[in-house]
């Protein structure tokens, strides 16, 4: 009775000790840690090694729970390979940008665009200071004709008139050709025709003096005009160009204030457009003063020229009057 009493007891403590290692066996494997196994009398282990059935099919519950989290581990790391892909395009696309931002610098940069983006007082001047650098050279292509005809006109009238005796005969070898000799050529006719009767020779010669003096004064003026227009662009389109470029410089900063950056490709096309005004300012002054100075050249040339055709007139006059009392003498005495 004793040994069967032994015996059951040690039958209950072996079922409870495989109960223990079921339990166990999934904690163990999911922590990865050794299954924590209860203290027991070394008598009542021994027989739980002599059960390899309740060992064998233990484990095979387990493994649905246990491989569970390492099936999904490589799942989700599996995307880790492919990661290297990622930075490699992002370089080239960078660079592709940094190209297509670089292109688009360079054309807007372009004196059109900077023209058309710029502020409406800087567009303002810019517009000025070309009008202005076209009326330049309408200028200068008129009066360059209008120059070289009237200069070529009057050097041909001074040959025609130079052997002439008298005021009708220069008159008539001029013709109806009209230059400033035909004008002094009328003036001393009708200065002339007015002091019929005036024996003082002294004071038709000064009168025909002022009426010369007013046509060349006359033709002064004429020949100087837009001359002066010119000599006002030369020396205000700088100035015009620079408050341009002031004006746009201005707006850059408000531009880098409100956009809180330095960056040169926020400053640069702002502070370009500024500066085009000026060299818009430099490109219609610069001409207007060489053109200027040149003319001022050819028009002392040619006023020259109109003080020879007057002291042409002025001595065909006193020619006339001249022989005018000879010939009045000459009356005189075979009268007497």
């Amino acid at each position: 009775m004793k040994n069967m009493s032994l015996s059951r007891a040690m039958a209950f403590t072996v079922i409870s000790a495989l109960a223990t290692l079921s339990l166990a066996a999934p904690l163990s494997a999911q922590q990865g840690a050794a299954p924590a196994v209860p203290s027991a009398p070394i008598a009542q282990q021994a027989p739980a090694a002599q059960q390899p059935p309740a060992q064998s099919t233990l484990p095979q519950s387990a493994p649905p729970q246990a491989t569970s989290p390492q099936a999904t581990l490589p799942a989700q790391a599996t995307p880790s390979p492919l990661a290297p892909a990622t930075p490699a395009a992002a370089p080239a696309e960078g660079e592709n940008k940094v190209a297509k931002l670089g292109k688009a610098a360079m054309s807007e940069l372009s004196p059109w665009l900077m023209f058309w983006n710029a502020d409406i007082i800087v567009k303002s001047v810019m517009i000025g200071l070309a009008f202005a650098s076209l009326v330049t050279w309408t200028i200068f292509l008129g009066k360059m004709v209008e120059m070289t005809v009237i200069r070529r006109r009057l050097r041909g009238a001074l040959v025609k008139i130079g052997d002439a005796r008298s005021l009708a005969e220069a008159q008539f070898a001029l013709g109806a050709k009209g230059s400033v000799l035909a004008s002094f050529l009328a003036a001393a006719m009708r200065e002339a025709r007015l002091s019929a009767g005036i024996s003082s020779d002294a004071g038709i010669k000064e009168r025909a003096a002022s009426s010369f003096a007013e046509i060349v004064r006359a033709e002064a003026r004429r020949i100087r005009f837009g001359m002066g227009l010119l000599a006002t662009i030369g020396a205000t389109s700088p100035f015009v160009g620079l408050f341009g470029t002031v004006w746009g410089i201005m707006n850059s900063f408000i531009g880098i204030s409100k956009s809180q950056t330095t960056n040169l490709a926020v400053v640069a096309p702002g502070i370009a457009e500024a500066l085009l005004a000026t060299a818009l300012g430099l490109v219609a002054a610069i001409p207007a003063v060489i053109i200027y100075n040149h003319f001022a050249r050819v028009t002392k040339g040619y006023l020259e020229l109109v003080s020879r055709a007057s002291g042409a007139a002025g001595r065909l006059l006193s020619r006339d009057l001249d022989r005018t009392h000879v010939s009045g003498q000459h009356v005189r005495g075979a009268a007497e």
